[in-house]
């Protein structure tokens, strides 16, 4: 697998041109709920962990432009798929928020859904405060839940990679139906 300096990314002005100019295809690598908050017009959404399943959807002989949030999740889907033989494949660097922050158009979903990092930033604030409480009036030993949840938030911010944010998007009130997760290719 290549590493991550070698799979070239592009800026979102960049992008912009690429989709106007050559037909390139945009795969957004995002979770459905995160999809339906906001997106870049004409993304086929591929969720990061179906990349290597659903690669045959993408067309290789085309250029491929992945994008996730801020741009980890991207990285990762590029490399995923250089390995599986896709020579032309480049992340968008910063991710939607690049995006955003660069005032490129963003489509939202028709579900007015709170965003997946405010589900786990009150999730999280739930059980530290819970097991404080539970600590100081309970039982010490509750100590080990805030100390879980002060691992894990640790570990996201080290790795990219946020285990609840995944559990909290496969919850029923995240659910997102007639997503464009379908099987039909979209950016040309």
């Amino acid at each position: 697998m290549k590493t991550a300096a070698e799979c070239p990314s592009l800026s979102p002005h960049e992008l912009a041109e690429r989709l106007k100019l050559d037909g390139c295809q945009l795969v957004d690598v995002r979770e459905p709920v995160e999809h339906a908050e906001a997106h870049v017009s004409g993304a086929k959404l591929i969720p990061l962990g179906e990349i290597e399943g659903r690669c045959g959807e993408i067309d290789r002989n085309r250029p491929v432009i992945v994008m996730c949030q801020a741009g980890k999740r991207g990285q990762t889907a590029a490399e995923k798929l250089r390995a599986h033989g896709f020579t032309d494949v480049r992340n968008l660097a910063g991710g939607l928020n690049a995006w955003k922050d660069a005032g490129m158009p963003c489509a939202a979903g028709s579900r007015n859904i709170m965003p997946l990092m405010r589900q786990v930033q009150i999730a999280v604030g739930f059980f530290v405060l819970t097991g404080s409480l539970l600590t100081a009036l309970v039982d010490p030993r509750w100590a080990y839940l805030t100390m879980f949840f002060g691992a894990g938030l640790l570990f996201a911010g080290l790795s990219g990679f946020c285990g609840l944010a995944m559990i909290l998007a496969k919850m029923p009130w995240n659910r997102v139906e007639n997503t464009s997760c379908s099987k039909t290719s979209c950016c040309s």
